[in-house]
């Protein structure tokens, strides 16, 4: 796979502990029939997935084993909290014990997409919704900025 705008992502596959991992285009195939009705992925995501898919050290992909299984695990808890988003998206990253996650919509910006936020419980005096962009950075910009993290030793979280 020819790589368009995550060159940093692939010319850095060892900035932790332990080395990037990808999946194949087979399994990124099989999770664009799953979460985007067969439609390609954004670039960006394809490519973050085909280099980093299966470990990734700007990602936090949770106790799942597989990116299949991140996706489930982030969307089960949403009835719980009275949560449900109608466009079709991926999620990137998950955190708070799961009731956070970064995502993208996958009708948007089919290039380089903007990274959102989801925050499924309720925050005590904070205004801000519980869906919002995350400093309107695209996927590849905050990836490039996890990675400049660590690049000066610091943690990319």
């Amino acid at each position: 796979m020819e790589i368009e705008l995550l060159q940093n992502l692939k010319d850095n596959p060892n900035l932790s502990l332990f080395e990037n991992k990808g999946i194949s285009l087979q399994e990124i195939t099989l999770l664009e029939s799953v979460y985007n009705n067969g439609n390609p992925f954004p670039t960006a995501l394809r490519e973050m997935l085909f280099l980093a898919g299966e470990f990734c050290a700007v990602f936090d992909f949770g106790l799942e084993e597989t990116q299949q299984e991140m996706q489930e695990a982030a969307r089960s808890p949403m009835p719980k909290y009275n949560r449900e988003i109608l466009r079709p998206f991926y999620v990137v990253d998950v955190y708070n014990a799961g009731s956070q996650f970064l995502f993208v919509y996958l009708d948007e910006n089919q290039f380089d997409p903007i990274i959102y936020e989801a925050v499924l419980h309720e925050r005590h005096n904070d205004s801000t919704p519980w869906i919002h962009a995350l400093l309107d950075r695209t996927l590849s910009q905050f990836i490039d900025s996890r990675l400049e993290r660590l690049k000066r030793g610091e943690n990319p979280f």
